[in-house]
């Protein structure tokens, strides 16, 4: 079997901050476990919101296209995803709803269409970096994230919620963070079913 491809997702608008940093983490250990870590920035790549137009359920495709075209390709080839976010007002980015919110297609394709369910269920994981200052926490930004998941038929079996490190860079320092990130890459290598 060829190396298992890893879809990792950085979900933040802004580059190289605390979620992303945690992700390169995570990449690490899928690599150093034999996995091949595929990066996606959602920084990088114009993603318009879906529109509601509904013409997925008729044919199982967005009638949008701009660059979620290349990343329905990523996910379709991925053998495991995981997304790396921070917490915006309690949820995440704009940019990563987006995402979210076109992976309709695969919702269609299966609840109105009637395709069945992945079998099995590709690995998955998260990570949710929180500033101190929400009193509201990060449990709206998990949710969505499960959701679109079980979607795409990831199994989201390790979540990482790290609140605390407002300043960009600020988790560089936390040893103990980046080593759970790693052991989290080593981790989804390990589920990938071959």
């Amino acid at each position: 079997m060829s190396a298992p491809r890893v879809l990792c997702i950085a979900g933040s608008p802004r580059r190289h901050g605390n979620s992303e940093i945690l992700l390169d983490a995570l990449a690490e250990g899928v690599a150093v476990a034999g996995g091949t870590p595929v990066r996606l920035a959602v920084a990088d790549v114009a993603i318009a919101p879906c529109t509601g137009c509904n013409a997925c359920s008729a044919t199982g495709h967005c009638a949008l296209h701009d660059d979620m075209d290349d990343v329905f390709g990523l996910i379709d080839s991925a053998d495991a995803i995981v997304v790396a976010t921070p917490v915006y007002f309690a949820s995440v980015p704009a940019q990563l709803k987006a995402l979210y919110d076109r992976c309709q297609p695969y919702w269609a394709r299966r609840f109105v269409l009637g395709e069945p369910a992945r079998d099995p269920k590709r690995s998955g994981a998260l990570i949710v970096v929180g500033g101190g200052g929400d009193p509201f926490g990060t449990a709206c930004a998990v949710t969505p994230t499960r959701s679109v998941m079980g979607v795409l038929g990831v199994s989201l079996d390790d979540v990482f919620e790290l609140v605390g490190p407002d300043t960009k860079g600020a988790v560089r320092a936390d040893e103990a963070a980046l080593a759970r990130a790693r052991a989290m890459g080593a981790t989804v290598v390990a589920g990938v079913v071959p």
